[in-house]
């Protein structure tokens, strides 16, 4: 019989839409939607740190014929096991294990959909009754998202500008309680373009250990650092307090939609283990999507057989993109850079509204921009901080260039009249 009435009993769950408005995902649709369809000029995306569609950001042959040799081996077209294929997950084991004071087995290694789903399993698992996690601000938004979907109390710790980024270690303390049961360290960051000392990682080392916390070292951008410092894993101070490393062969290798990703516990003295989190990991893996099989088939011949030269390549073009965006922001007086980019694809620059006339903050910054000039730049709310700007550098230099331009344009356009 037909319900005429208006009592249906579903209805949509509003957790969705309010996590989605503080996702990269959600701000960059919405700037998008207020591109000016009568503008011929090509849409400059400034905002997200996505370049594979560009020639020059290509990923090497050696991913595309270890793909192509996966699937057309036959081997590869059957479910994956909860933790990943036992090939693939040795490759990661010994491909991180290069930068480490000692060797990580397989058992270590657990695969996920790219370093989303990572995430999401790490903060699902740490999800108990009355937890908080410390997150960086500015910092990746998706940590909140998942957060909230966990009811897991987030807390955050500031990085500082004018040191590089670096963790404020006074701030980390203070919000610090026994109900605290883990620290996020994104480096090399997103959103700021740092990339952190032995020294300054091995302070986070000892300020979690003396907290009785896990680190969780989110390195998706591992490797992708190209000014004085290199890449150091946090892996390496597994030893002293327990790492869980969140990776994955997007930005590396330029495949971001291949969504091939890890979750590897850093803990030689078991300490993960005895605390049940490894069981929780695996339990959760047990009713979540797994990778795809062929791409777990090839991962083996893509970490072994890529050349050094295609990764120096990259951090080139990296290097060439972020100086052209540190001294193109130079002539845009509404914004400020306080750190050269030193890695990954992001730089944070402040934004002074005082000198613009119809711009109240970042999101009218950036809707307008979009607008008027078909460039997409994110907004600084979306990663933690009013009133700046997280800017992409990760494109052809040409449209890179074309994109500061317009900016400036705007700028001048915008700009209060003396």
């Amino acid at each position: 019989m037909e319900n005429t009435s208006d009592n249906w009993k579903f209805k949509g769950n509003k957790e969705l839409n309010s996590a989605s408005a503080i996702t990269v995902r959600g701000a960059l649709n919405a700037l998008m939607s207020n591109l000016n369809a009568s503008d011929e000029r090509a849409a400059i995306p400034l905002g997200h740190g996505d370049p594979s569609a560009f020639p020059c950001f290509r990923t090497t042959t050696v991913a595309d014929d270890a793909i192509c040799d996966s699937v057309r081996s036959a081997k590869f077209n059957s479910y994956s096991p909860t933790v990943g294929i036992l090939p693939a997950r040795r490759a990661v084991a010994d491909y991180l294990s290069q930068d480490l004071p000692y060797k990580l087995s397989p058992d270590d290694v657990y695969l996920t959909l790219g370093c989303t789903q990572a995430i999401e399993v790490i903060l699902t698992v740490l999800s108990s009754p009355g937890a908080n996690i410390l997150l960086p601000r500015p910092g990746f938004p998706y940590y909140e998202a998942r957060a909230a979907f966990c009811n897991l109390e987030v807390r955050h710790f500031d990085l500082l500008p004018e040191k590089g980024w670096e963790v404020d270690f006074d701030s980390v303390e203070a919000l610090a309680d026994k109900n605290t049961v883990a620290m996020v360290i994104i480096n090399p960051g997103n959103p700021c373009g740092s990339v952190y000392s032995y020294e300054h990682l091995e302070k986070v080392a000892k300020m979690a250990k003396k907290l009785g916390i896990i680190v969780i070292a989110d390195e998706v951008y591992d490797h992708l650092a190209f000014g004085s410092k290199p890449f150091v894993p946090m892996g390496v101070f597994g030893s002293s307090v327990p790492v869980v490393t969140l990776g994955s062969i997007s930005k590396r290798w330029i495949v971001p939609g291949w969504r091939l990703g890890w979750l590897v516990t850093n803990d030689p003295n078991g300490i993960l283990r005895k605390s049940g989190i490894v069981d929780c990991i695996i339990a959760f893996l047990n009713v979540s999507a797994d990778p795809v099989t062929f791409i777990q088939g090839a991962l083996p011949q893509i970490l072994e057989k890529t050349k050094e030269d295609f990764f120096s390549k990259i951090k080139t073009i990296l290097r060439q993109a972020a100086d052209i965006c540190y001294e193109k922001i130079k002539e845009i007086p509404c914004i400020e850079c306080p750190q050269k980019p030193e890695g990954s694809m992001f730089v944070m620059v402040k934004l002074d509204t005082s000198l613009l006339d119809g711009i109240d903050n970042d999101m009218d910054f950036c809707l307008s921009l979009a607008s008027e000039e078909s460039v997409i730049v994110l907004p600084g709310i979306c990663v933690g901080l009013r009133n700046w700007l997280r800017i992409t550098f990760a494109i052809e230099p040409a449209s890179l260039e074309d994109g500061l331009r317009r900016i400036k344009s705007f700028y001048e356009r915008h700009s209060k009249k003396k």
